[in-house]
């Protein structure tokens, strides 16, 4: 009786096991959630420099350009040249101010460099030195002051003939003068030697004021002794109302 008891338990705890075992097959086991994928890293930014051998040139003259990149599929540079490798240089003969640039392409994007080389203006051709003696060039370029009757101010005529005479002494610096005083035939001997003097002396007074040394400059009055015309008229006698100019010895 105690055996039929205990069989019947250990049949009731197997029939027991059985229906957890089959109740526990029946349930689907979750997948797990797929783990997604990181996204692709963005592409690098294109880098590019460009540099010259000079940033200045004279006309005709070599430059060498100078490039590097990183990340770069294509490369331009301008102007005229276009296409080029990622990394080199070439050499430019510009015949003006040029500013060149260099593009870079890549998949990151663009990027851009420039440079620019300053051509300086032709310079002129030197002035040949004139083939004049001094001695033809003081007869071309010395003007004679005229004055008016007995007067010894430098009038404006007599300016611009002075400025031209200064211009030529400051040109020529061993150049020495004799200046002489002149008058018409009207007055006495004595009066046209003193206003002969004031003339001459007007006339260094003058020079010596647009920078001419005084000690190149030696004055003399001839008063009315040496005409330079002998009709007895106005026009004659303006022409002997003078400063003149002798280059000295």
């Amino acid at each position: 009786m105690q055996s039929s008891v205990i069989r019947n338990r250990f049949f009731c705890f197997g029939l027991f096991s059985l229906l957890l075992f089959a109740s526990a097959c029946g349930k689907k086991v979750a997948a797990p959630n797929p783990v997604p994928t990181p996204p692709a890293p963005p592409a690098a930014q294109p880098t590019v420099t460009l540099n010259a051998s000079s940033t200045f040139a004279k006309p005709g003259d070599t430059i060498r350009l100078t490039w590097s990149s990183t990340n770069a599929t294509d490369l331009n540079l301008a102007p005229e040249i276009g296409k080029v490798a990622p990394e080199g240089s070439t050499p430019v003969k510009p015949t003006e101010s040029t500013t060149y640039t260099i593009t870079a392409t890549g998949p990151g994007g663009t990027a851009e460099a420039t440079v620019r080389v300053t051509v300086s203006a032709p310079t002129a051709a030197p002035t040949p030195e004139p083939t004049q003696s001094v001695d033809e060039l003081f007869r071309a370029r010395v003007f004679d002051a005229y004055f008016d009757t007995d007067k010894s101010d430098i009038r404006p005529d007599a300016r611009d003939a002075l400025s031209k005479t200064a211009e030529f002494l400051r040109t020529y610096p061993q150049v020495k003068v004799v200046l002489e005083g002149h008058c018409d035939e009207r007055g006495s001997t004595e009066y046209n030697l003193g206003l002969g003097e004031r003339r001459a002396q007007a006339a260094k007074n003058f020079l010596v004021s647009l920078g001419v040394s005084a000690d190149r400059i030696e004055t003399v009055s001839f008063g009315k002794e040496r005409p330079f015309c002998t009709e007895h008229d106005e026009s004659c006698w303006q022409q002997n109302r003078r400063a003149h100019f002798l280059k000295a010895q």
